[in-house]
């Protein structure tokens, strides 16, 4: 069963429990509820809204980010208003996960703002492809960024590390890809790197990966 929250959210605000009156759905439809980051616990209040602050519609397919308020939502950061300022508005905690919404209230987060490519006005979200690629079976670990581009704007790049004793080339990845995502939706190039960077949690840090691409050019965050 699935759920979400933020350490700014103290931190749990959603559970993916089927409620009562579904309890009688497909056992496929119940299935993909709880693979979801469910719906709002009590205290807790939680919209998915697009860049004007507008509900997206509950259909499971118009993207929007998620934000909070309730008793369970922090003040602020410690001494940091300007990220205060910028994190809550209007009184809800904007906590930068892009998800979609069902008819039941159920999210499903499909991706970071700050990861999210736009590519010839079209969104494509990183995490789609990277679920793709680590179906390869020579893939090991994976990131996706934005990178710019002069056409689209910005492209899909794959940071790629392999399975020890695994080969696979870039054209491989590419055919793989192909088979699984719409066009718009491949990424432009593949590299592959020894090891991805990462924190101290064990998180891929994309913001070290992109920043050699964007030097002297400012990104526009979705």
């Amino acid at each position: 069963m699935g759920g979400y929250g933020l350490t700014e959210t103290s931190p749990v605000t959603n559970l993916a429990r089927i409620k009562d009156h579904l309890a009688d759905d497909p056992e496929e439809e119940k299935l993909r509820r709880k693979a979801t980051a469910g719906y709002a616990l009590a205290g807790s209040e939680i919209r998915v809204v697009d860049l004007d602050g507008r509900d997206v519609a509950p259909d499971r397919q118009e993207v929007g980010e998620i934000v909070v308020r309730g008793d369970v939502v922090m003040e602020g950061y410690w001494r940091q208003p300007e990220a205060t300022a910028s994190a809550i508005r209007d009184g809800w905690f904007h906590t930068g996960d892009l998800a979609t919404l069902d008819e039941e209230g159920y999210i499903l987060i499909v991706d970071r703002a700050k990861d999210m490519i736009l590519s010839g006005g079209e969104n494509v979200a990183s995490a789609e492809i990277e679920r793709v690629l680590y179906q390869h079976s020579a893939v090991l670990e994976c990131a996706v960024i934005a990178i710019p581009d002069e056409q689209w704007g910005e492209v899909a790049k794959a940071v790629v590390t392999l399975k020890a004793g695994r080969q696979a080339s870039e054209a491989e990845i590419m055919n793989h890809c192909r088979e699984h995502l719409a066009g718009f939706k491949i990424p432009k190039s593949i590299e592959f790197v020894d090891a991805l960077p990462k924190g101290g949690t064990g998180k891929i840090l994309k913001k070290v990966l992109r920043e050699k691409y964007w030097v002297g050019q400012a990104r526009r965050v979705h």
